[in-house]
Parts: C-alpha cells; sequence; structure tokens
C-alpha cells in the first residue's frame, strides 16, 4: 500500500468523525485536533475507523503518532509494511 493510500484512507476516516474534512485543505504538519475541532471521543472514532479499513492495531501509547496528517500516515505506512 503507497502512501497515497493511506492518506486517502486516513481522510475518509476522518470524514466520519469530521464531515468538514471533505472539503477542507488540511495542513499537514499541523495537529487534526485543532485544524478540525475534533474532541478525545472523535479522535478515538477515528482511530477506529482506520484500524477497520487497515486492519492495523494501533495502542493507545501510539496515538500521539497520528495527531497530524503526514504523522498518520508515516506511522500507517510502517506498520502496514511490517
Amino acid at each position: 500500500m503507497t502512501p497515497d493510500d493511506i492518506r486517502t484512507i486516513v481522510l475518509q476516516a476522518l470524514a466520519t468523525v469530521a464531515p468538514e474534512a471533505r472539503s477542507l485543505t488540511l495542513a499537514p504538519t499541523v495537529s487534526l485536533r485543532d485544524q478540525l475541532d475534533i474532541d478525545s471521543m472523535d479522535f478515538l472514532n477515528f482511530v477506529i475507523a482506520i484500524h477497520r479499513k487497515l486492519g492495523v492495531d494501533i495502542p493507545e501509547a501510539d496515538y500521539p503518532a497520528l495527531i497530524t496528517l503526514d504523522g498518520a500516515v508515516a506511522y500507517l505506512a510502517a506498520r502496514c509494511a511490517s
């Protein structure tokens, strides 16, 4: 799976918790929580959506890696490769 494929999946997962994400251009290195004004429950639902789409287990200790779009893509690309 390419980083572009993963980016698309991350954006789709974000759209499930923050529908406005579909129409926004997200800054790749800025906190998703700040850009989309999502709370901790929305973030958890985002992680669950990623897990469902990719089948990747994401331990709570790794949640900080998913804070930005670029961070999420890099983390998931590494997890999908292993």
